[in-house]
């Protein structure tokens, strides 16, 4: 058992290691900029996706927001379950998040998804809507990419289909983009 728990930090550190920083500065450049115009920023996922996406928006929302001198305007669309089982019910589960981002989403927006696939039927029907209507897309996925790899205006790929892996890679990624507003005085931002 140990050296399964040995193999397997390993091979999480191989993986966080492989965090492309250089995509991730970028990506803080456009939240930046999300922060500046005054963007609605939506977060979205399934699974361990969903609580990953619900986690980014509390530290964006609360954590990052707190240290600038105006708040982010942050929203994970997982989090009403009302909503999340009538739209399920009523339309169909692939339309859960699209439905709420004709609600809501304007253009100029911002959404992010995570997706170890990148393959969900609900996420990629949501990034299709969002392109279509001048909602700028972003998506973290697993190494098979899968549509939303092909579909995103941003992607950054984990190179790796391990789904604990990659999640907890998505959410290092989620953390360096928030605690860069928190902890990175050299981004500028009045405080």
């Amino acid at each position: 058992m140990l050296s399964y728990f040995q193999d397997y930090i390993q091979a999480q550190k191989a993986t966080l290691a492989a965090i492309p920083i250089h995509q991730v500065k970028e990506l803080v450049n456009l939240f930046r900029q999300a922060w500046e115009d005054d963007r609605q920023i939506f977060a979205v996922g399934n699974g361990g996706s969903a609580a990953n996406a619900s986690h980014f928006i509390t530290d964006l929302s609360k954590g990052a927001s707190d240290k600038l001198s105006k708040r982010f305007r942050g929203l994970s669309l997982n989090d009403n379950t009302a909503w999340l089982t009538a739209l399920g019910n009523d339309y169909s589960y692939e339309d859960i998040f699209v439905r709420q981002l004709m609600n809501f989403a304007r253009s100029g927006d911002l959404i992010l998804v995570m997706s170890v696939s990148g393959n969900s039927p609900n996420l990629v029907r949501a990034v299709a809507w969002a392109k279509q209507n001048n909602v700028y897309t972003i998506a973290l996925v697993g190494g098979s990419r899968g549509e939303l790899g092909n579909l995103a205006d941003f992607v950054i790929t984990i190179d790796s289909g391990h789904y604990g892996r990659v999640e907890d890679a998505h959410m290092t990624i989620c953390h360096l983009i928030c605690y860069a507003f928190m902890e990175e005085v050299s981004l500028g931002l009045p405080s």
